[in-house]
């Protein structure tokens, strides 16, 4: 029967074998259910191994926040910004174990929409959703931002000129716009319409490239260390510390884009959650080695406002523009990986959306030469380069952190329901520690969700203005569950 309730239609969930199926090209509702646009049978290609995977996690993650995010999150802890990366690297490491087993569970593209969708309902599917997007393409923008900076002090070392000051900013201060940040977005929207295999396989050359820089930068900064530098330890207090967490928080987000891949995925209930682990292993020790030598190079308060910093520590510690040069030149490759694998995650989760009707079907299409969503792809391009060329940057840090914790929240959440709920489910990865991993996983989040700053939720509530907007106005009236019910097909929403 159709669910005739408001809150029963919030509330329905997506069966598991549902969104399995559909990601196999079915439709994964029982006979007589409606077929959108003839759409059965086009799926999402399996192309993706163990190292590809992980490469996307290590990608989306190094370079999101290490290459910049010391400018911002230093001058907010001082040297205990150490702390503030350990912090979030352990709220990062529980999450990651709950992504892990949702993962192995549920492999399918959408992330933690997905797992909201079988677990949470409808709405706080939706809600989620939206959070992700925004997620995803603030990220992408922050990160085309900081694009400019290293390639203009590639341009200074090299060439002796830089890209005139109006064209590589934000409005404001002298700048128009960020045109650097326009061109990375527009090549790397080139680049996945032309297919995921041949992304994966640049996003793994340029993973190989970015952890050899940064080994470059651990090992000439610590030719320069000072431990006066790290004294006092923590300037500004425990407080510090905490915003300092919050704010750069948005550079694990990689671990979200890995189960964004979850169609494309060769053995995907053994290869999801092994990336995800893979990926928060060499993250962690990755971010906390440059921290500690970024910080015993330079005074804590020289990292303020400081652009292309760290290739500016290499530039003072050997004295020679060429290690500055090779650091810069590796920058520009990885914050382009980083780019290419944020704004892959968001195609993949407006393409779920959109199968799902919680979108227009138009975001589902795919590509029958690329099987690739060139449609989805280019409306992403736009939006993000848009934000890119127009948006500060700390802005677009804070923003998507907020979007980041309340995924990673809802995961960990997830987890409990789906154990409760579907105890039998084939699961390649449980986490263990079950249910204490999960509940501090939330905890942690929450933590640092009260260290943002006011203008962030400001922000967030706008979001959640348009995402109930959006859901009444148009979702919750296409839904495939929704039409499923009008032509009064039994479809048990609360099955696995």
């Amino acid at each position: 029967m159709a669910s005739n309730t408001l809150g029963a239609r919030l509330l329905r969930r997506k069966p598991v074998s549902t969104l399995i199926a559909e990601s196999e090209g079915r439709s994964g509702l029982p006979a007589g259910a409606p077929e959108e646009g003839g759409r059965s049978g086009i799926h999402l290609r399996r192309s993706v191994g163990l190292w590809q995977l992980s490469s996307i996690g290590i990608g989306a993650t190094i370079g999101t926040g290490i290459f910049f995010v010391l400018g911002s999150a230093v001058p907010a802890a001082g040297p205990a910004v150490i702390l503030s990366f350990v912090i979030a690297a352990v709220t990062a490491g529980l999450t990651a174990l709950c992504y892990a087993e949702m993962a192995s569970a549920i492999p399918v593209s959408g992330s933690s929409y997905s797992y909201a969708y079988a677990t949470l309902g409808e709405g706080v599917a939706f809600g989620v959703g939206i959070c992700l997007l925004m997620e995803y393409g603030v990220s992408a923008s922050a990160i085309a931002v900081s694009w400019a900076e290293y390639l203009n002090k590639f341009l200074d070392l090299a060439f002796g000129f830089k890209i005139p000051e109006q064209l590589s900013g934000a409005p404001g201060g002298g700048h128009w716009f960020n045109l650097p940040a326009l061109l990375l977005v527009a090549m790397v929207c080139f680049l996945l319409i032309r297919g995921v295999s041949e992304s994966v396989k640049v996003n793994a050359a340029m993973v190989g490239i970015k952890i050899l820089i940064l080994l470059l930068f651990v090992g000439v900064a610590l030719t320069g260390f000072h431990s006066g530098n790290l004294t006092p330890f923590m300037p500004l207090g425990i407080g510090g510390v905490k915003i300092a967490a919050s704010s750069i928080f948005f550079s694990f987000i990689g671990l979200d884009a890995v189960s964004t891949a979850g169609e494309e995925v060769k053995n995907p209930r053994r290869t999801l959650p092994m990336a995800i682990i893979i990926s928060l292993v060499v993250v962690t020790l990755l971010y906390i080695l440059v921290a500690l030598a970024g910080i015993g190079a330079q005074p804590w308060g020289q990292f303020k406002d400081q652009e292309a910093g760290l290739a500016q520590i290499m530039q003072d510690i050997t004295g020679q523009s060429w290690p500055a040069m090779i650091f810069a030149v590796g920058a520009i490759v990885s914050i382009f990986s980083v780019t290419l694998v944020v704004i892959y995650g968001q195609t993949r989760i407006l393409y779920s959306m959109g199968r799902d009707g919680m979108l227009p079907e138009r975001f589902a299409q795919l590509s029958p030469r690329t099987g690739t969503p060139v449609w989805n792809t280019l409306v992403v391009g736009l939006g993000v380069g848009a934000l890119a060329a127009f948006i500060p940057l700390d802005v677009l840090a804070d923003i998507t952190s907020l979007g980041t914790l309340i995924a990673f929240s809802v995961v960990s959440i997830g987890v409990i329901v789906l154990r409760r709920t579907q105890p039998d489910l084939p699961r390649g990865f449980k986490v263990p520690g079950y249910p204490v991993v999960p509940l501090l996983s939330v905890g942690f989040c929450i933590y640092l969700i009260t260290g943002l700053h006011a203008d962030t939720f400001r922000a967030g509530a706008i979001a959640l203005a348009v995402a109930v907007v959006v859901y009444f106005g148009y979702s919750i009236k296409h839904s495939r569950l929704e039409k499923a019910e009008q032509q009064a097909v039994p479809v048990d929403t609360n099955a696995g």
